[in-house]
């Protein structure tokens, strides 16, 4: 089943998890990472599930901004920060976990690709604040998320 892996530093992998037993595989994914917290699932669209590391604020894993962007663009406001490696699966209307549609598919791979070219930019033309750069970071997440574009 079809999966996508978002690393902190805005790399996307694509992830074949075996369908039978999806939940032990992302588990293996997360490896030593996954402490006594455990994998989150978070529900920012109806469609996804967000494989979370349950503590990764805590034990010192980086912020995974280009997660934090799709999460709050799917949502359509600023979240709390996201920490650590993710994993993106498809969501069954009844909650299982399911292969990724090529659309949310689609949409991770554009906002990491704007998150990449954003913090790029950034380097030479740093926002005003770190309110401006979340919130010119949002809008282009938004942008990139919003339906026919």
């Amino acid at each position: 089943m079809r999966a996508l892996s978002i690393a902190p530093d805005t790399t996307v992998t694509e992830l074949d998890l075996p369908e039978a037993d999806a939940h032990s595989a992302i588990q293996d994914h997360f490896g030593t990472t996954a402490t006594t917290a455990g994998i989150d699932q978070g529900v920012y669209h109806r469609r996804a599930l967000l494989h979370i590391q349950g503590d990764g604020r805590a034990i010192g894993l980086a912020q995974n901004i280009t997660a934090w962007a799709l999460a709050s663009a799917w949502r359509g406001i600023a979240l709390y920060p996201i920490h650590g490696p993710v994993i993106v699966t498809g969501r069954a209307q009844d909650g299982r976990v399911v292969g990724l549609d090529d659309d949310l598919a689609q949409h991770v791979h554009a906002v990491a690709q704007t998150v990449r070219e954003t913090l790029g930019e950034w380097r030479t033309r740093p926002p005003a604040s770190n309110e401006a750069a979340l919130s010119e970071l949002l809008a282009y997440a938004a942008r990139d998320v919003a339906p026919n574009q």
